[in-house]
C-alpha cells in the first residue's frame, strides 16, 4: 500500500471518521478519552458537536457555528432546557436587524430557535437550538450558538440533564 495511501486511512481511524460526510447524527470512536460520558464537546473548526457516551464513543452530529469574529472557545454548562421556547432577539441581533420584532412566539415557522433550546451558562448569551434555517447547519452562521437540525436537537435534548457540561475547541 503506497504510504500516502496508508498514512490517509490512518488519518481517518484516528478521527474516528468515515470516508463519507454525516448528513445526521451517528456514533463514532474517540481516541483520546479525556470527556467522561454525558460531556458535549463541540469542534468549531469541524462544526461537529459529540456528545461522548463512553470514554472510547460518542454520537457526532453537524452543527452551524459562528461566524467570523463571533466563534468562542471555554467551557459552559446547561442551564437551561425549553421545548419550542419563544425568541427575543439579543441587542446585537436587533440592532443589525432591526426590523426583527421583539419576540417570536415559540413554534412560529419564523422562529430561529428551533424545536429545542440547551442554553449554555453562566451567563445565558449562547445555546444549543435547533433552527427554521436547515441550509445553515455545517455552517458558520450564528451569533455563537450552535444550530442544529431539529430531529438532532430533539434527540440531543432527550440525551441532556441541567448541569451537563459542554466543552468548546477551535
Amino acid at each position: 500500500m503506497p504510504r500516502s495511501i496508508a498514512v490517509a486511512a490512518l488519518a481517518l481511524s484516528i478521527a474516528g471518521a468515515s470516508a463519507l460526510p454525516a448528513e445526521a447524527r451517528e456514533i463514532v470512536g474517540l481516541q483520546d478519552g479525556r470527556f467522561e460520558p454525558g460531556t458535549i464537546v463541540i469542534r468549531t473548526s469541524e462544526r461537529k458537536l459529540y456528545f461522548v457516551v463512553a470514554p472510547d464513543a460518542a454520537i457526532r452530529y453537524t452543527v452551524a457555528v459562528g461566524k467570523a469574529g463571533k466563534q468562542w472557545r471555554g467551557v459552559k454548562y446547561v442551564e437551561e432546557m425549553q421545548v419550542d421556547p419563544a425568541w427575543a432577539p439579543p441587542a446585537e441581533v436587533k440592532r443589525d436587524n432591526p426590523r426583527l420584532p421583539d419576540v417570536i412566539p415559540g413554534g412560529s415557522p419564523r422562529n430561529p430557535m428551533g424545536a429545542r433550546v440547551i442554553g449554555l451558562g453562566p451567563g445565558g448569551q449562547y445555546a444549543i437550538h435547533g433552527t427554521n434555517m436547515p441550509a445553515t447547519v455545517g455552517t458558520a452562521a450564528s451569533y455563537g450558538c450552535f444550530r442544529m437540525h431539529n430531529r438532532d436537537v430533539i434527540d440531543l435534548y432527550a440525551r441532556v440533564r441541567m448541569g451537563t457540561p459542554v466543552v468548546v475547541l477551535p
